[in-house]
């Protein structure tokens, strides 16, 4: 139903309603680069400033969130990437908006609200699950925050919050709209259709020689050839050469007992997780008195597992979750406090580690002894290949010496066909493309240096210019191609001629007999239709788009025209369901407290330190 609701929020009712009811998320963005805001000022909002400490307090909460999310910290770039300085900075500049205009509403907490507030706050539970000043004081130590801080930031918060709440607490979607959501979401359409096809048309005389030359001629560029250039390739890395090295069982062997130490292996778990509500978490609990699985509370809640991934104990960055998984057993779960909120931890597999046998490590150790002989032989091989090249002896030649193998390549300029060449990587193919159509036939081309320690060389043998094709060469395509645009324009003006015999009244039985075919009652159906039936998303799109009278012919997904009739409308019975309304209410509210935000925020006027904000970046990653 929410896809519905999604589907119904883009149509033109929707955003009729949306322009009543609504008001549009403006989104946060960086209004201009101040650098005269101070070296310890990374944001002003009217009078309020975001001080490089706050900044980075922020910036590093979001960052261990993340980490708790995926199980590890994300890189500097991997942060910028997701935004999360940019979210920062957004959440920042809107509290500092808030706290504004609650100071100009005079609105304040008291002391006695502070301490309960910090009473309720488990962050600074005992083992008992009280308040302990003693871990209070821990953690705002860990945090780099002083006890003037800590309140001052409550203090804050709870105007912030008394502020929204009295503004947007009591908003609700009016009674009219959610019918009007739940008749569009909800109604049904039964529908009289037939689809023409291939069958229902005439098929088209064979074509002439005069039309398919005219035909080739108005769509040349659909069969025109695009040039190929023939090459033979050799391609020489470590680990090419590294196939061409000998080692016995008694350099593996040797290996091993050298190195047996370092081949232990640590043992690993497969971590997922789940964030619970407090009656997910009473149903987990029950669940696990009872004996069900992981699997079976997870499915009979509807939730969603987020895959931690595949780790080693000292891989994990949350010393929380790495306790947890590590003590427990294969298919076991346990519920711990998380980022946000109690979540379930399960672990589905356990690899044990060890010491492999000589059996089992022979083939990683063969492989990692010829790619050592291969790195420390690649420098010479380089320089014996460039003396053959500059001698003018041929790839071939040159292959069979070093043992390498060589490729024979049509390739054109897109460089698909190398895929062909072994240990060659998708993002060199263009490369490589690019220096064989620069180079000239008859001449020696220089090496292609890939990375410092890959090159390839090539010998050009052939170009085939791109050209036009003559009707003899593709007689068969073209007529083909003739033949189905003929059809295609047939089906069409069937379908366009059939909703005209609708139009003047002809019964849709009447206009399928014309057709040599029958029309299909359809089930009642959602605008959702029926996936990989005719009556699809984009037939039911169609339906929808008129009255309980509608009649029209659509494309569906798969090509096919399909003329409809709809012969009854099944409203939707009962109220808007519940958890549709309260997501579309939830939007309602999310939409008319974003406006509220970006609107004092653009009042009171967002600036920017880009040097400060950079600098403090550069703080938090090292850089």
């Amino acid at each position: 139903m929410l896809d519905s609701l999604r589907d119904f929020a883009k149509s033109w009712p929707g955003k009729a309603m949306g322009g009543l009811l609504l008001v549009g998320l403006a989104g946060f963005g960086i209004n201009n680069v101040i650098t005269s805001l101070g070296t310890t000022t990374v944001a002003r909002v009217g009078n309020e400033e975001i001080t490089t400490q706050e900044f980075l307090r922020a910036y590093q909460n979001r960052i261990n969130q993340v980490a708790n999310q995926f199980g590890r910290m994300p890189t500097a770039d991997e942060a910028v990437q997701l935004g999360l300085p940019s979210q920062v900075i957004g959440e920042l500049s809107q509290n500092a908006a808030l706290d504004q205009v609650a100071a100009s509403y005079g609105l304040g907490v008291s002391d006695d609200r502070l301490g309960k507030l910090l009473r309720e706050d488990n962050n600074f539970s005992g083992t008992l699950g009280n308040f302990d000043p003693a871990v209070f004081k821990d953690v705002l130590k860990r945090s780099g925050i002083t006890e003037a801080d800590y309140f001052e930031s409550q203090a804050k918060s709870s105007q912030r919050q008394q502020l929204v709440l009295s503004l947007l607490g009591d908003t609700a979607l009016p009674t009219t709209a959610a019918n009007l959501i739940n008749r569009y979401v909800g109604d049904k359409r039964t529908v009289d259709y037939f689809v023409i096809d291939q069958a229902s048309v005439e098929t088209p005389p064979a074509p002439t020689e005069d039309e398919l030359a005219t035909y080739l001629k108005a769509h040349q560029t659909e069969f025109r050839t695009v040039e190929t250039r023939s090459v033979q390739i050799l391609a020489l890395s470590p680990q090419t050469l590294a196939k061409t090295q000998t080692v016995t069982d008694e350099q593996v062997a040797a290996e091993y007992e050298k190195t047996k130490a370092s081949l232990t292996k640590p043992e690993t778990r497969t971590i997922q997780q789940v964030v619970l509500n407090d009656a997910q978490i009473a149903a987990f609990n029950a669940g696990k008195t009872a004996g069900k699985s992981f699997d079976d509370l997870v499915k009979e809640a509807g939730l969603t597992v987020t895959e931690v991934g595949t780790f080693a104990k000292p891989a994990v960055t949350d010393a929380a979750l790495a306790e947890a998984a590590f003590g427990l057993a294969q298919g076991d779960f346990a519920i711990i406090d998380g980022a946000a909120g109690k979540r379930a931890v399960h672990v589905s597999v356990i690899t044990a580690g060890g010491l492999p046998t000589l059996a089992d490590a022979k083939a990683g150790i063969a492989e990692a002894l010829a790619l050592t002989a291969a790195k420390a032989d690649y420098g010479n091989v380089l320089d014996q290949i460039e003396e053959l090249r500059a001698a003018f002896k041929p790839l071939s030649e040159i292959a069979t010496r070093f043992k390498l193998p060589i490729y024979e390549v049509a390739l054109t300029a897109t460089g698909a066909e190398l895929s062909v060449v072994d240990g060659l990587p998708e993002n060199n193919r263009t490369k490589v493309a690019d220096a064989v159509f620069k180079a000239q036939a008859g001449k020696l081309s220089p090496s292609v240096a890939l990375d410092a320690s890959t090159n390839l060389w090539f010998d050009l043998s052939k170009i085939d210019a791109a050209r036009d094709q003559t009707l003899t060469e593709v007689h068969d395509a073209v007529a083909t191609a003739w033949t189905n645009e003929k059809v295609d324009a047939a089906i069409t003006a069937a379908a366009a001629k059939a909703v005209a015999s609708l139009d003047a009244g002809t019964a849709i039985a009447d206009v399928a007999s014309s057709l040599s075919t029958f029309p299909q009652l359809s089930q009642p159906l959602g605008r959702a239709g029926e996936p990989s039936t005719p009556l699809d998303a984009a037939v039911t799109a169609a339906i929808f788009a008129g009255g309980p009278d509608h009649h029209g012919s659509a494309v569906s997904q798969a090509g096919e025209h399909v003329v409809f009739n709809v012969v009854e409308v099944t409203a939707a019975e009962g109220p808007l369901d519940a958890k549709a309304l309260d997501s579309v209410s939830t939007d309602q509210r999310n939409d008319l407290y974003g406006d509220f935000i970006t609107g004092i925020r653009d009042d009171a006027g967002l600036r920017i330190n880009q040097q400060a904000l950079s600098q403090a970046l550069a703080l938090n990653t090292g850089q």
